[in-house]
């Protein structure tokens, strides 16, 4: 007989006795394993990266922000981080994704809706651990240069630090330097093609790609919008 599949480990920051019941519960049914932190500090105290698959993360939290949780984690890991909080406000939103969380879901959600959530940013991280050893090496298009292996980044001879996903992004604008990249391909390419989540992420991580590349942000030279369509990286300056 094959053995089970090893169940999925999450830490679950949220002090809400009502939802940690009912998601202790349904995740437990789902396959999960569910280490429960009431506050910021805790959380903090808790995660270490070999220690759990995926984070649920609620933003109003004691002692500790959900923020700050969220920056602190990104600094030490790759785990993949679900914001589930009540506050849905863009402005929430686009600053979680900005600081290294991969999805955001509104309080009050559905179960099944959460955990659809969950596989699919873990299937997307499985993929990218399984291709990123057959990656090209080095990218380097006009003011940029990519060093794959090692995740650097450097713009006009200066290394700067980007997260995950944009290091991802600015990598298929640069492997397809000169074409035009539409929106459907790089949200399918960057983010997976199950991503369920606002479309607006691509546009967030394309403003700081470009706060990082170019000299003047507001007038690019080198990530340019194609309206309606996409986005392109310029083979050199225009």
């Amino acid at each position: 007989m094959s053995k089970p599949a090893p169940r999925l480990r999450v830490l679950l920051v949220e002090d809400e006795e009502s939802f940690i019941d009912a998601l202790t519960i349904g995740l437990d049914r789902e396959g999960f394993d569910v280490t429960v932190c009431a506050d910021g500090q805790a959380a903090i105290d808790t995660f270490a990266p070999d220690r759990f698959d995926i984070v649920l993360l609620d933003l109003m939290l004691p002692r500790v922000s959900g923020l700050d949780v969220c920056r602190t984690i990104r600094n030490l890991s790759d785990v993949p981080i679900i914001v589930v909080s009540a506050k849905g406000e863009e402005v929430d939103t686009v600053l979680m994704l900005e600081i290294g969380a991969d999805d955001y879901v509104t309080k009050p959600y559905r179960l099944r809706e959460l955990v659809a959530r969950m596989r699919a940013v873990l299937r997307r991280r499985e993929r990218a651990a399984a291709t990123k050893s057959s990656a090209v090496d080095v990218l380097e298009v006009g003011p940029v240069r990519l060093e794959l292996d090692t995740r650097r980044c450097f713009v006009r001879g200066e290394e700067v630090k980007l997260r995950k996903k944009e290091f991802a992004l600015l990598g298929q604008l640069l492997t397809n330097v000169g074409r035009v990249m539409t929106r459907e391909v790089l949200i399918d390419r960057v983010w997976g093609s199950d991503y369920v989540g606002d479309t607006k992420t691509l546009d967030v991580h394309i403003k700081r790609l470009r706060s990082v590349v170019e000299v003047k942000p507001k007038d690019p030279k080198y990530i340019s919008t194609v309206r309606g369509v996409g986005y392109r990286f310029e083979k050199a300056d225009v």
